[in-house]
């Protein structure tokens, strides 16, 4: 210690560098928050045309300019259009990429297929990380899940990113399952409709 008893310039630095971390997480985690209350109070979706391939397209770009040591392929269709919130959805495929820059190692490789049908979307996100163990794949989804808690605090995560995802998508009269890939890693499958439910319409 200094002189008074007043800790060094490295003690302190160390010292706001952990505040400044905590408050970042603590930020994060107000805003995930926020999202979720706004779900549960059935707020209207801003609902209007998507083009949800140019969403996963640029979702995708942004995810390798942030990882790159984390390679994403896209197969879509140049152009697939529903009735959903963009902001929204934007958060659905966004959140589903974080979560693969936070639980898998370096070097892991995703996949997102957009498949069109004659009444829905699907997406699929597909890594071939270490896989969420089969006792936890109907848990993910819960707020403040998570399979390896020991994590979290080092990520800045609180177990809420896929809890976003499945009521943003439910909110869209859609569907989201998590299941294991075919040669291993997470399978995340979103499915939702090309017209939005009545329910989410403003009024």
């Amino acid at each position: 210690r200094s002189k008074g008893g007043l800790p060094t310039t490295e003690d302190r630095d160390k010292a706001w560098s952990r505040v400044e971390s905590e408050s970042r997480r603590m930020g994060l985690l107000i805003d995930d928050l926020l999202v979720l209350a706004r779900m549960d109070q059935s707020q209207s979706l801003h609902v209007g045309p998507v083009d949800i391939a140019q969403i996963v397209r640029d979702a995708a770009a942004d995810h390798a300019a942030l990882d790159p040591l984390r390679p994403v392929a896209v197969t879509s269709p140049d152009v697939v259009t529903l009735e959903g919130d963009e902001e929204r959805l934007t958060q659905v495929v966004t959140g589903l990429l974080a979560n693969v820059r936070v639980h898998t190692p370096e070097g892991t490789a995703t996949s997102v297929i957009v498949r069109e049908g004659a009444e829905s979307v699907e997406i699929d996100v597909a890594d071939d990380g270490p896989g969420i163990p089969e006792a936890d794949l109907d848990r993910v989804f819960d707020r403040f899940y998570r399979a390896d808690p020991s994590r979290s605090r080092k990520s800045g995560g609180a177990g809420l990113g896929l809890a976003i995802v499945q009521s943003i998508v439910e909110a869209h009269g859609g569907t989201v399952v998590a299941a294991r890939g075919a040669v291993g890693g997470t399978l995340i499958t979103v499915e939702v409709p090309k017209t939005a439910p009545p329910e989410s319409q403003p009024t």
